[in-house]
């Protein structure tokens, strides 16, 4: 008797599970969905490039996307949080609070609230970074997080800057064999910024390496006056990026300090505006390239840098700065390969004076803490960029720690528009550009489908045909894009997720509610239900007196800090110092209370108009009590 071969047990299991899976899709005249995926890091993978394979959404159905959910994460303030996704979780940060949400429903799964230690600097963050079960995050008052991503507990924290003089954690972590680096913020306080990798399980440091050299260290004699350096800038505020081959890290760092008197600072001042690589289990350097040597613009490098291969097998890294320009260099060689405007570029001949000079893009233009993306389908490399020029005056130099250390200030012009351009990444041709009516800062994220999904801060979500640039969708969303927008596929289906909502020194669009909104193509063709209507606010005129009787409860200036430390902190200093807008100490003598106000609700076209779509009678109330008592 001839004996039959049978298959292993677990063989034959899966392939009765696919044969199942075949007929059950043949019968229902349906394609199976998408396997599930995660978004497991701020840029997606640890490259940078933010490329996602799935392509259920594509060119021939992206138009029909519909909101399937929708959840309000804070009644204002920033909300500028790269989204993470892992197993089915979203997890996304304000200044203060890390939450956990359905990645399906945006029901809630847990919410931990920090409560600071010391004042905060400036109420920022950007995200959290996920390893072994746990995120990690950092704080406007320097601390360092761990929390347990199932429950939510803190399991430690650490201080690692001092707020006391302008340091404190903006960027999101990044994870590497059982570490974490991050880095401190603070480039316009005038802090010296360093990088520093920290046990995961503890918290203890590991190394550290500061991004303004003194003494010994390489690049130290690149500030002539030695003694600048003490508070030379050079912070980090978004995050960064690995190459897992190498172990190398690769770190955008900030501005010199003071931002506008480069005379007070003689020499390139390294390692300010530059891409720095270090050795990411020592800290040691291994190389650099700086933008803009001596800078007196503020012209950062804040957006992570990007890692891919070119055409010729090249191993390339591309970093798009504030100065408008999009850097292609060569890893091997250190080379520049290309350097392409993505923006409008007017430089000054002479550094700023007390008269002023007019400089494209500003303080607040070219790319900013979203960088550059590569789509693997086209072979091509998309960034969103700031299109808003500025008038620049320099002041004098006048070091206080813990103040913003600008030595001068800035007056914006009325335009301010932005750009999605997409590029060679041999030879940094431009392929196709798109002029957006606002400012572009949002994540640009690339897919299989040939849809590339990013969004303005005038509250518009845009789905670009890849390959050509045409816009297939163009969705208002109630509030500005000025954080993640990722893509992941869950029970078979594809979403995309975004932050609408927020308040900055950029957003003076629709500043909206900071929200987390979901969508998906809708079953059946018919729009899917939604946790909450996505109501576009509507611009009102009020009367102060009227406003003032709105009032529930009599101005509370207590409450009026909090609410000035999201919303206002960004222009006029967290003590209302001064800096891109004007300083409110002794507004007391000059205004009085409805006038004050007025003043909030009406504010001149230089200001972000917050009430009453982002402030409400009550807000206004308490913040005009605390800025008139500074």
């Amino acid at each position: 008797m001839k004996l039959q071969r049978r298959a292993p047990r677990g063989r034959a299991t899966a392939l009765l599970m696919i044969v199942a899976m075949l007929l059950t899709t043949a019968g229902t005249g349906k394609a199976a969905g998408p396997a599930d995926t995660n978004w497991g890091s701020y840029n997606g993978t640890v490259n940078g490039q933010r490329y996602s394979p799935l392509d259920q959404i594509n060119t021939k159905n992206v138009a029909s996307l519909a909101e399937v959910c929708r959840l309000k994460i804070d009644d204002s303030g920033t909300f500028q949080a790269g989204l993470v996704q892992i197993d089915g979780t979203l997890y996304m940060t304000n200044a203060h609070d890390t939450i956990a949400v359905d990645a399906t429903t945006c029901t809630v799964r847990w919410r931990n609230v920090y409560k600071p230690e010391q004042e905060d600097v400036f109420q920022i963050n950007r995200g959290v970074a996920f390893a072994n079960g746990r995120l990690f995050r950092g704080t406007p008052d320097a601390r360092l997080l761990a929390i347990d991503a199932t429950t939510g507990k803190t399991l430690w924290q650490q201080q690692i800057g001092d707020p006391a003089i302008g340091e404190f954690l903006s960027s999101v972590p990044a994870v590497w064999q059982g570490m974490i680096i991050a880095g401190t913020a603070g480039s316009d306080w005038g802090i010296r910024g360093r990088i520093m990798a920290y046990e995961q399980e503890t918290g203890r440091e590991v190394w550290r390496f500061y991004t303004i050299p003194r003494g010994k260290e390489t690049g130290a004699d690149t500030w002539k006056d030695a003694d600048s350096a003490r508070y030379g800038g050079g912070g980090s505020w978004t995050t960064y990026t690995l190459d897992m081959a190498s172990g190398e890290v690769f770190l955008p760092v900030g501005n010199p300090a003071p931002d506008f008197v480069p005379s007070h600072r003689p020499g390139a001042n390294l390692f300010t505006d530059s891409m720095v690589v270090l050795d990411a289990r020592t800290g040691a350097l291994k190389w650099w390239h700086q933008m803009q040597p001596n800078d007196g613009l503020d012209l950062d490098l804040a957006a992570a840098p990007m890692l891919y291969w070119n055409s010729k097998g090249r191993p390339m890294v591309t970093m798009g700065s504030k100065d408008g320009y999009l850097y292609g260099v060569d890893r091997e060689t250190h080379k520049r390969v290309f350097i392409t405007p993505v923006t409008t570029i007017s430089k000054p001949e002479q550094s700023p004076n007390a008269r002023g000079v007019h400089t494209c893009p500003g303080p607040v233009g070219g790319v900013e803490w979203n960088g550059p993306a590569f789509d693997q389908l086209t072979k091509q490399i998309v960034v969103g960029s700031v299109d808003w020029c500025a008038t620049i005056k320099s002041d004098e130099v006048d070091y206080q720690p813990g103040k913003f250390f600008l030595g001068g200030s800035w007056e914006w012009d009325e335009a301010k528009t932005g750009w999605v351009t997409a590029v060679d990444p041999n030879s940094g041709a431009v392929r196709w550009k798109y002029h957006v009516d606002s400012p572009v800062v949002a994540g640009i994220t690339p897919t299989a489908g040939g849809v590339t999904f990013t969004g303005d801060m005038g509250g518009n979500f845009f789905a670009f045909e890849s390959a050509t640039g045409k816009v297939l969708l163009k969705k208002e969303t109630g509030g500005a894009l000025a954080g993640g927008v990722i893509t992941y596929a869950l029970g078979g289906k594809q979403y995309v997720a975004i932050t609408s909502g927020n308040v900055s020194r950029l957003s003076f669009g629709e500043n909206g509610k900071p929200s987390l909104v979901l969508y998906a193509l809708p079953e059946g063709g018919q729009a899917a239900a939604t946790s909450s209507s996505a109501s576009v606010p509507q611009s009102t005129t009020a009367t102060a007196p009227t406003t003032i009787a709105a009032a529930t409860t009599a101005p509370d200036a207590g409450r009026g800090k909090e609410i000035f430390g999201k919303n206002c902190a960004a222009c006029h200093g967290g003590s209302g110092e001064g800096g891109a807008g004007p300083a409110l100490k002794g507004l007391k003598a000059k205004l009085d209370f409805p006038t004050t106000v007025n003043w909030i609700e009406n504010p001149s076209a230089k200001m972000p108009r917050l009430y009453p779509s982002t402030l409400d009678a009550q807000a206004v109330v308490d913040v005009a009590a605390y800025v008139l008592g500074l």
